[in-house]
């Protein structure tokens, strides 16, 4: 499928650089007035998932995956079920275990691989609701797990989901996590592992005496962090399994419904092995955007307009295959 790197997106004074692009969402924006019905599940492994709904009695229903350290009321999540709602979609926003505000049941955590989660979530909505259509958003780690769904499930993926959209995605974990811990990308790291560490901190209140926390303040990157507990509690043997086993760029090509990547081409969080540009070229079904600017989760729109770039762009690229 095409492999586009001149999208026709600019962002918009002042913001000039892809640092201030990520960071413009939760500097400047004001968040969406979505309201959110929420509805708690159970996995099948005895823990839960809490689902966001944004109803609009719709045959057509956008599902939305958030990002590392996200929740469904982060104002990229909310501006994107905004945007959809808008044009009649009814609007699902899960959030992974334990990021909802209350700690999962299990040392189980969310991970960049967790599409058996997503495949829960899409079950559920298919044994209570009858869609015509369904789209897939996932933005960065949570368009990572859109990603290995579509390439897991392939041809068996569920009729009624007819699109996805991916923005932002570090489709390849290893480089992305290497590029993060550069300097220049310090205030990042320090905030994501900020949070991280609570909620391994979290865990241990609840679960007391099954988990080691000598040494959590000291932890540098994600590759240590990710070593010591995400990869441990997950089921890897470190994280260069975890990273290898759930980097979606290898399930690109099992893919087999219309599927959308946006990865600015400024992102201060991917490096050059997360544009599947072979990967896109190859496919019939995946197309690859590239605009020069966006940053990471950002692509701000000119005069303030209630919706972002990247939000009428998956929308389109929805309405193209629904016909909503």
């Amino acid at each position: 499928m095409p492999v586009n790197d001149e999208p026709a997106y600019r962002a918009p004074f002042p913001w000039f650089s892809g640092h201030l692009q990520t960071m413009a969402s939760g500097l400047s924006r004001r968040s969406a007035d979505v309201q959110y019905v929420r509805e708690r599940i159970d996995t099948p492994d005895g823990d839960f998932l809490d689902l966001d709904w944004a109803r609009k009695s719709s045959a057509s229903l956008v599902v939305i995956a958030h990002g590392l350290e996200g929740h469904s009321r982060r104002p990229y999540v909310l501006g994107m079920a905004r945007a959809f709602n808008s044009s009649g979609y009814d609007a699902l926003a899960w959030n992974f275990r334990g990021c909802s505000g209350e700690p999962n049941r299990l040392l189980r955590s969310y991970h960049s691989g967790c599409s058996d989660d997503l495949q829960c979530v899409i079950e559920h909505v298919l044994e209570h609701k009858a869609y015509d259509t369904i789209t897939l958003v996932g933005f960065s780690l949570g368009g990572n797990i859109c990603l290995k769904y579509l390439g897991e499930q392939g041809a068996q993926v569920p009729k009624s989901i007819v699109a996805a959209v991916a923005l932002s995605v570090p489709c390849d974990l290893r480089a992305s996590a290497l590029r993060v811990a550069e300097w220049s990308n310090r205030l990042y790291l320090r905030r994501f592992l900020r949070t991280m560490r609570q909620k391994i901190r979290d865990k241990d209140r609840i679960m007391p005496g099954k988990l080691n926390l000598d040494g959590l303040e000291q932890l540098r990157d994600f590759g240590e962090f990710d070593d010591r507990f995400t990869a441990p509690l997950n089921g890897f043997a470190n994280a260069e399994e975890y990273w290898r086993q759930c980097s979606s760029r290898q399930f690109l090509d099992r893919i087999r419904l219309p599927t959308l990547i946006i990865n600015a081409r400024n992102d201060p969080f991917l490096a050059p092995a997360c544009f599947p540009v072979e990967e896109a070229m190859a496919s019939e079904h995946v197309c690859l955007e590239m605009p020069r600017q966006g940053g990471h989760v950002g692509f701000p729109d000119r005069g303030g307009g209630e919706h972002y770039w990247s939000e009428k762009r998956a929308l389109e690229f929805a309405q193209e295959r629904t016909g909503i």
